[in-house]
């Protein structure tokens, strides 16, 4: 039996009722995110350690500051869970089931329904662990934080557009689980090549030119690397814009992309052999 294709109907009222739900439930287990907030924090101060030391004397590299490479830690220590940098395999996990067959008889297109929910797990995240992790850099450390609204509104906007890039990617990547039984070994390829190439294992800058180079060809710099750029005021003015532009250049690509991954997956999808 051939999967039938969701309805194209908006539901904007589901998809936020959704979101919502995907936000309450981050707050179903407060000691496992504390424990998860002290962890990040563990590995936040060894990641310090190691940038401060690569400065030694030197006031500067690649434009960044050791104030600015604290406030990048602070930053991407803060992203972890906001923008699942280590990976994500809930949608995977239901075609692998058979759970999808389930969802295809609701109400709703799969694509924003789950998009919704994970943007409401995002900024239950964020709420949890990310704001309490900037905090205490900003406390212990002396983080920076934007300035002025010229600072805040391109940043805050960037952030929303990592989030999209990286939630089509992750999407994308689960979609695997159509053609594959061991769709989590194409995950693992991949949140290692996120990790490296959104900047979180360190600053795009203080790589080679040309990785630099290659890099600007692929959307992963629009996952985080962007806007820890935009915070730092490392890009600002018509740069600062221009970067949000190939953002969302991204994400709307990235989106069309797994929306047709999407539909050519349900169309050989097979359940209990029907």
């Amino acid at each position: 039996m051939q999967a039938a294709l969701p309805s194209t109907r908006p539901n904007v009222a589901l998809y936020a009722s959704v979101a919502r739900l995907g936000f309450r439930r981050q707050f179903a287990y407060p000691q496992a995110a504390l424990w998860g907030l002290i962890t990040n924090l563990f590995f936040g101060v060894l990641r310090i350690a190691v940038l401060v030391a690569l400065f030694g004397q030197t006031p500067q590299v690649a434009g960044y500051t050791v104030q600015d490479a604290i406030t990048y830690t602070g930053l991407t220590q803060a992203f972890i869970m906001a923008l699942s940098l280590f990976g994500w395999t809930d949608f995977m996990r239901t075609v692998h089931r058979g759970e999808v067959a389930s969802d295809l008889l609701r109400p709703h297109d799969l694509l924003p329904w789950w998009a919704a929910q994970d943007a409401g797990r995002a900024a239950g995240q964020f709420v949890l662990r990310g704001l309490p992790m900037l905090a205490l850099f900003a406390l212990v450390w002396g983080a920076t934080f934007p300035r002025g609204l010229d600072g805040w509104l391109p940043t805050t906007l960037s952030l929303l557009l990592a989030w999209a890039c990286g939630f089509a990617f992750r999407f994308l990547v689960n979609c695997a689980a159509f053609w594959s039984a061991d769709a989590v070994g194409f995950g693992r390829f991949a949140w290692a090549v996120l990790g490296l190439g959104s900047g979180f294992l360190m600053p795009l800058a203080f790589f080679p030119g040309w990785f630099q180079t290659i890099l600007a060809f692929t959307p992963f710099p629009s996952m985080m690397n962007t806007t820890v750029e935009l915070w730092l005021g490392v890009r600002a003015g018509p740069e600062a814009w221009a970067a949000l532009a190939v953002q969302l250049g991204w994400a709307l690509l990235l989106w069309a992309l797994a929306a047709f991954v999407l539909s050519r997956g349900l169309r050989r999808l097979e359940v209990a052999g029907g």
